[in-house]
């Protein structure tokens, strides 16, 4: 079960990371889905999607899928995260975020988020993620 929308991770986000990229397109149990349009800015030679970029949304995605699930906690942060790049990531198309939680503990959460370019079926990177979450004993 959730604790929080979509909408509400977004308000939230807005005010203690508003910096970050993307636009949550849903949230279900252990579970994240946003969105991402491709700019200038996130592209590298030959048109292809940043590594930073696709990095970057799949670190937000999970954190979103976390939030969903123990509410507002700007405190959970990254403790690891390894991405495998699997093929080009189209800069003409937006990047898709699918997040999926495997453990939720007390003190850390385990994740893994595929990457695809919108309308592909093959992923374009696969990437897993642990987070330190605050003890708020």
């Amino acid at each position: 079960m959730t604790v929080m929308t979509a909408a509400a991770i977004e308000d939230f986000l807005d005010d203690v990371f508003p910096q970050r990229m993307g636009t949550i397109e849903a949230v279900s149990e252990m579970r994240a889905t946003m969105s991402l349009a491709i700019e200038d800015e996130h592209l590298r030679p030959g048109a292809s999607v940043s590594g930073p970029t696709m990095m970057g949304l799949a670190d937000v995605c999970l954190y979103v899928a976390i939030l969903a699930q123990i509410g507002p906690e700007p405190m959970a942060v990254t403790s690891n995260l390894n991405c495998h790049f699997l093929r080009r990531a189209r800069g003409d198309r937006d990047l898709i975020a699918n997040a999926r939680l495997i453990k939720l503990g007390r003190r850390l959460a385990v994740g893994e988020v595929e990457l695809f370019s919108d309308g592909d079926e093959a992923p374009v990177a696969h990437v897993t993620a642990t987070y330190v979450l605050p003890d708020n004993d």
